[in-house]
């Protein structure tokens, strides 16, 4: 009977999902039972409909392909997400080359979670066992009006229930029609439903929702004493455009700005060296094993509730670090193919004042085209492995070495008579952490091998030491150029070290972390020689770093064009999680079960939905601005 087989396809789609689910967030099921449900009912529907209109060979065979499929695709999504821990989309294809660096590490993730490859097995293994027991004889057509009478009911089912939903913000509505978020999706629709979404959305696109909601602001001692000026240019025209251009020129018009404050060119007039590090994170900072870093941490300004959130791994990162706006997967492409103008870029705006602009990277120079996106961002003169550096430092090995990098490097710009901007993208801290296969780990383990961790902790504490000794190198050769005193250092994560588990994280962490946001708590060093520490409480992340440099070195910027804020300024500090989870100083927001924990008492009732509105536009701004090459429209209409 076809009733039978239908069952087991839709209790076969439900499991893949349940299995997802469970293994690929620590146990814990985001994704609604019901959505699961519902959509399994439609999905169960069509492949009942592709497996039963041939003969019954050919039925078998499309069977069969269609769970090895549907166990591949599982697969995929999970593999990946274990890896990199970001979600899986369409568009990441664009980003192939990628993955396939990490072909590696990819082999080992399999062999890790072998267990879960197998679960997913299951409904496979069972059509195998059970082979005598299912119906591959094609549907008779006196059956089929009412197959398809049954599939129209579970897609107007499933559509009711989209629309009977609230339409705030993360809502299964808001997901489907106002905005696209590929992990929280993946959350709370289900893989299948996701998967939909993102094909259809790479295809047509997504005309996001953008809601103008007025910005927030924390009070500040100094607003009783001085009113400061916005930092942001009046000349700028946001009338016109059409479509996304009209959008976000309807949005900057309606942005207030951030102010400047009593920090506003307290760095003017000086060197900088602004470092991106690989899987940097607080956890390895220490007195003993880290004394550099200690200090540079402690003695600038010293960030209380900074977070590196990982959004797209390296390339994520620093495309966040570099400008100031929320990466998105679909952006990656012109990113990566230098195809938008960036003013605010870090290189472009200092050599603008004058700078001369350097920029290095101890692993390979065009890996992910980063020879193209570091041109975009001012950086001409660039130094990484095979277009150079390979000359001057060990390349072959994996990891390679930050003290050879700065060593070979800092030569170049040190004795500059011009004042100088120096970007780095480190490579040291990368996984895996162990003495056999890092080469990092391995030449720093005696400084870790007497302690009470395991291999792959006192590993990933040998890599950060190696950052360590980079930035002690540095700060002497500063030093003995007369350079130091005049010189700022900029240092943040791309990412948390996301390699290590969470439960190895803990062992050196203060408190316990969750893997969606404490996780992600890191340092962000920005010091100076000359400086006496300043304590900052307010939350930051990474893409209030580059507005935050800008706001110190008394640049003549637009902050309403960069989705991050100055984390010295009054404007709320929020830090926003890939699945669009955030953390301000009044709470924490769970986007995929819409949980929101107040840290204190008395907080508005509609606070949450108007950080949810801010959350949602600067995330859809950053992907239109660069999707649309909005910087250029702007400065050359």
């Amino acid at each position: 009977m076809k009733i039978k087989k239908y069952m087991y396809i839709l209790l076969s789609l439900m499991y893949f999902d349940l299995i997802f689910n469970l293994f690929a967030y620590d146990s814990y099921l985001k994704t609604s039972i019901i959505n699961i449900f519902l959509f399994s009912l439609i999905n169960a529907f069509i492949i009942l409909f592709l497996t039963s209109f041939f003969s019954k060979k050919i039925n078998k065979i499309i069977t069969y392909v269609v769970y090895m499929f549907l166990w591949f695709w599982y697969c995929l999504y999970y593999i990946f997400y274990k890896v990199f821990i970001t979600p899986f989309s369409i568009s990441l294809f664009r980003q192939s080359d990628q993955t396939l660096k990490f072909g590696k590490n990819i082999i080992i993730s399999i062999l890790q979670n072998i267990h879960v490859v197998i679960l997913f097995l299951f409904p496979i293994l069972i059509l195998i066992i059970f082979k005598k027991k299912f119906n591959y004889e094609k549907i008779k057509l006196k059956y089929l009006g009412i197959y398809l009478s049954l599939f129209i009911i579970s897609v107007g089912i499933y559509v009711f229930n989209i629309f009977i939903q609230d339409k705030e913000v993360g809502s299964i509505y808001n997901l489907y029609f106002e905005t696209n978020n590929v992990s929280l999706n993946i959350e709370r629709l289900g893989v299948p439903a996701a998967t939909y979404l993102d094909i259809y959305r790479c295809i047509f696109g997504i005309d996001e929702k953008i809601e103008i909601v007025s910005p927030t602001f924390e009070e500040s001692d100094d607003d009783q004493l001085f009113e400061y000026d916005y930092n942001i240019i009046d000349s700028l025209d946001f009338s016109g455009g059409t479509g996304d251009i009209k959008k976000i020129n309807t949005f900057m018009d309606n942005e207030v700005g951030s102010r400047k404050n009593k920090y506003t060119g307290m760095f003017e007039g000086m060197n900088l060296i602004y470092i991106v590090a690989e899987s940097f994170s607080e956890i390895a900072v220490s007195q003993e094993l880290t004394p550099t870093l200690y200090k540079m941490v402690h003695d600038g300004f010293y960030f209380e509730n900074f977070y590196t959130s990982n959004n797209l791994s390296t390339i994520g990162g620093e495309f966040q670090a570099l400008t100031g706006l929320y990466a998105d997967n679909t952006i990656l492409s012109s990113w990566r193919g230098g195809n938008a103008h960036y003013p605010y870029g870090l290189g472009n705006v200092f050599k603008n004042l004058g700078y001369n602009a350097y920029a290095y990277h101890n692993n390979s120079a065009y890996y992910q085209d980063r020879n193209v996106y570091l041109k975009t961002q001012g950086f001409d003169y660039y130094k990484g492995c095979y277009n150079g550096l390979e000359k001057l430092i060990n390349c072959e090995q994996w990891p390679q070495s930050d003290v050879e990098m700065i060593e070979a490097t800092v030569d170049d710009y040190i004795n500059d008579d011009n004042l100088f901007i120096t970007y780095y993208m480190t490579v040291s801290g990368h996984f895996y952490y162990n003495y056999s296969g890092n080469a990092i780990a391995n030449k720093n383990r005696e400084y870790v091998d007497d302690l009470d961790y395991p291999e792959e902790v006192k590993g990933y504490l040998a890599t950060q030491i190696e950052l360590d000794r980079a930035l002690e190198l540095l700060l002497n050769k500063l030093d003995e150029a007369g350079k130091l005193d005049n010189t700022v250092i900029v240092l943040l994560a791309d990412h948390y070290p996301y390699n290590l588990q969470l439960k190895y994280i803990n062992m050196l962490s203060s408190y316990e972390r969750d893997s969606l946001i404490e996780a992600n708590s890191n340092n962000l060093i920005i010091y100076n020689s000359k400086m006496k520490g300043v304590n900052i409480d307010k939350v930051g992340m990474s893409i209030d770093v580059i507005p935050t440099v800008y706001n110190l070195f008394n640049i003549d910027y637009d902050s309403r064009l960069i989705m991050g804020k100055d984390i010295l300024s009054t404007s709320e500090g929020i830090a926003i999680f890939k699945d669009k989870s955030w953390i301000t100083s009044k709470g924490t927001y769970y986007a995929s079960s819409g949980r929101f924990e107040a840290k204190v008492d008395n907080v508005d009732d509609n606070y949450v939905d108007t950080i949810n509105s801010i959350v949602s536009n600067r995330l859809a701004i950053s992907r239109m601005i660069v999707e649309n090459d909005y910087y250029n429209y702007l400065f050359n209409k």
